[in-house]
């Protein structure tokens, strides 16, 4: 009898388990997935990825936080977003090989010619523009509509002379410390 009983309670122990391991999955699968970005610099070419990999995430249904801090304030500042630039000198990816002949490269000394950082600017929007990469402005709109939130750090906006009247509709300003408490609950933090 005492064999019967252990297997008999072996057996609905092992069923439970089982159980509680589908729960779990599913529990898995029907949470929303979160993304926290930390923005910190704010030049053209690294204005793109947070808000590339942010208008994605909220795209896929994920809960999307982007924290702009030090020169990342830039991206969020109403004045200085359309102006955004890249520059050629000290960028070490920069400028990228000629296309007509991959081999040849511009030496990295060109940057340093009055005007080249213009140049740069129209050359890298003229790839995003020819990749069908929306502008900046859109990419925020997309994380900003499909529920994504930008955050201004209210200790760097201090250091840099931003405003909260400076900063594009819908960002908020917060400190580290409640954007830590919405980045410790992220399946994925990034700095940028």
């Amino acid at each position: 009898m005492d064999a019967e009983l252990e297997q008999r309670v072996n057996e609905l122990v092992a069923k439970r388990l089982a159980e509680i391991e589908i729960e779990k999955a599913l529990q898995a699968a029907s949470r929303v997935k979160r993304l926290a970005l930390v923005a910190s610099k704010g030049s053209l070419d690294m204005a793109y990825p947070p808000l590339i990999l942010a208008s994605t995430a909220v795209s896929l249904g994920w809960e999307v936080g982007v924290f702009f801090t030090f020169y990342g304030l830039d991206i969020v500042h109403q004045h200085r977003l359309p102006k955004l630039q890249v520059a050629p000198i000290g960028n070490p990816a920069m400028p990228p090989p000629i296309s007509a002949v991959p081999a040849l490269q511009v030496p990295n000394i060109i940057g340093v010619l009055p005007g080249m950082t213009p140049v740069a600017t129209l050359m890298m929007k003229s790839w995003f523009n020819r990749a069908n990469i929306p502008p900046l402005q859109e990419l925020i709109e997309v994380t900003r509509e499909g529920g994504g939130k930008l955050y201004a750090c209210t200790t760097t906006m201090g250091v840099m002379g931003v405003n909260q009247e400076n900063l594009i509709e819908g960002v908020e300003c917060r400190g580290a410390a409640a954007f830590l408490e919405f980045a410790a609950g992220a399946d994925i933090a990034l700095f940028v």
